[in-house]
């Protein structure tokens, strides 16, 4: 197994948090609201310029001239600002890529950040934070509300800040400062991820691919085996990816699933294999039906969680294999398959819960809530007619793991393995003279239980051996239940098979008078 991804969650929290606003302090009432006068929205003019210079003076004295976009996200149904949505959230003259470019992690020249303040305050649709980790980092608040946070103390800003009319108060920390989950489950898209996937769509689980580049915004891929490099290739850093089924080609039967009402993202793929996506509502229904009829395959996610779960999902780590993006992903069962099985390694011991026999014959094992298996050749060194003569469901067992299958998800356990061979101990009886029991016929000779037990070792008499003149069984006239005398002339424990010999036998132990 390949190593796994490492995630960074370090954060800093700084120690120096100023709220700027424009509000007085004065004039708030006994609970901290604003009682004022002052507009909440952007004047687009003087004191939003001099929200602008109060950050940038922050900035300068703590000697910051780039900043780290950090979970940039948009409004992925309706904008809820009090001002008009702009198009492409104004992103376009800042980012050449438009809002793909918006990564988290992307890092811009501080004039480009102060455009980014400029929009959150303008309330365009777009918000991030920006951070220098350690160091510095900007927090756009609700109406106005501007959080400058650093590592050193900020005298020469402050008095910038108060020179220019604003307020600025000292917190303890940030409302919007980031609260990073150090536990749960959270897989990389790693070099196992990916060759999962490619598992996945061979095998016809996968054929769509999500990728979320900003919350809020996210574009999908067709996969085949031919264009998974190619899609790998042109993903976002830091993105967000969930697996999910390929697409109905029944498209009327998709239409057939709308909703009466509710919100549901509809997925399709044009003539031209081109895939398309929209969130819709009941109002909407008519149209995007419409767009879908000529569509060459189709499907239909709700949006509410829990209604729609993709296979699996991943985060994309940095170049250098360590993820440091924040967000998470919703872990999927598939996902916590993935968590497991980095936990446990081949050779272990595990103790388990018998939970199911399946007709064909592998036997189910609970262990840790994950389902492992054991085929019927490991449940025991001796011949087994079915797994039920040696286990029952909801049997404790200890069994050791033999193999880890992160890509097919799969542990394979042995119970033999924890115990003695017995052939091992039958070798001890090479060269011996004992009477087994014939349990077959074959052309080439005969097999003879050489032990008591209804499933003890057999071995086989070659038809060479079975007596002096005789080139068959059906000479001696042998049949299945016959008692005959056999020597033991090899036993190999790892091909397991035991070589006997009749003529032998008798030759040592002639037949009394």
């Amino acid at each position: 197994m390949r190593a796994r991804a490492v995630r960074e969650d370090r954060h800093v929290q700084l120690p120096y948090v100023y709220r700027v606003t424009k509000y007085d302090p004065a004039d708030r009432d006994d609970h901290g609201h604003y009682t004022g006068t002052e507009d909440t929205v952007s004047d687009h003019g003087e004191i939003e310029a001099a929200c602008l210079q109060a950050v940038e003076a922050f900035a300068a004295e703590a000697g910051i001239d780039r900043l780290s976009v950090r979970e940039p996200q948009v409004p992925s149904v309706a904008h809820f600002g009090v001002e008009r949505p702009m198009d492409g959230f104004g992103l376009d003259a800042l980012f050449p890529t438009g809002l793909s470019g918006l990564h988290d992690g992307a890092e811009v020249p501080l004039d480009i950040g102060l455009e980014l303040v400029r929009l959150m305050l303008r309330d365009s649709g777009v918000w991030c934070r920006l951070e220098v980790e350690g160091a510095f980092a900007v927090h756009v608040g609700w109406d106005q509300y501007l959080y400058v946070c650093s590592r050193r103390p900020s005298v020469e800003a402050l008095a910038r800040t108060h020179g220019l009319g604003l307020f600025a108060e000292r917190l303890d920390v940030s409302p919007y400062d980031v609260e990073t989950d150090e536990e749960g489950v959270q897989r990389p898209a790693d070099e196992d991820f990916w060759a999962t996937l490619r598992w996945a769509v061979a095998t016809g689980r996968a054929g769509l691919l999500e990728e979320t580049y900003v919350e809020g915004a996210s574009r999908w891929h067709g996969l085949t085996d031919d264009t998974i490099d190619t899609v790998r290739a042109g993903i976002a850093p830091r993105a967000r990816l969930a697996v999910w089924p390929g697409l109905s080609s029944d498209v009327d039967a998709v239409l057939g699933t709308l909703p009466a009402e509710g919100l549901v993202e509809c997925v399709w793929q044009d003539m031209d294999g081109r895939i398309h996506s929209a969130v819709a509502d009941e109002d909407s229904f008519p149209e995007v039906a419409v767009r879908i009829s000529s569509a060459a395959a189709a499907a239909l996610l709700s949006v509410y969680a829990g209604e729609s779960t993709p296979l699996f999902t991943a985060v994309l780590p940095d170049s250098d294999g360590v993820v440091r993006a924040r967000w998470r992903t919703e872990p999927t069962p598939s996902d916590r398959n993935w968590f497991f099985l980095g936990t446990v390694r081949r050779g272990e011991i595990v103790t388990g819960t018998v939970t199911h026999i399946a007709d064909f014959g592998v036997t189910f094992v609970d262990i840790g809530g994950f389902e492992a298996m054991i085929n019927v050749p490991e449940l025991s060194w001796r011949r087994v007619n079915h797994p039920s003569d040696v286990v029952s469901v909801g049997q404790e067992i200890n069994a050791k793991i033999l193999d880890v299958d992160p890509i097919r998800e799969r542990v394979s356990l042995s119970l033999k393995d924890l115990q003695d061979d017995p052939l091992q101990l039958l070798t001890r009886q090479i060269g011996q003279t004992l009477v087994g029991r014939v349990t077959k016929l074959v052309p080439f000779g005969v097999f003879v239980r050489i032990e008591e037990a209804d499933n003890g070792f057999e071995g086989l008499v070659h038809h060479s051996e079975l007596a002096d003149g005789h080139a068959n069984s059906t000479r001696l006239g042998l049949q299945a239940g016959d008692p005959l005398v056999v020597k033991i002339l090899d036993i190999d424990p790892i091909k397991r098979r035991i070589a006997l010999s009749h003529r032998q036998a008798i030759q040592e132990r002639p037949a009394r008078g």
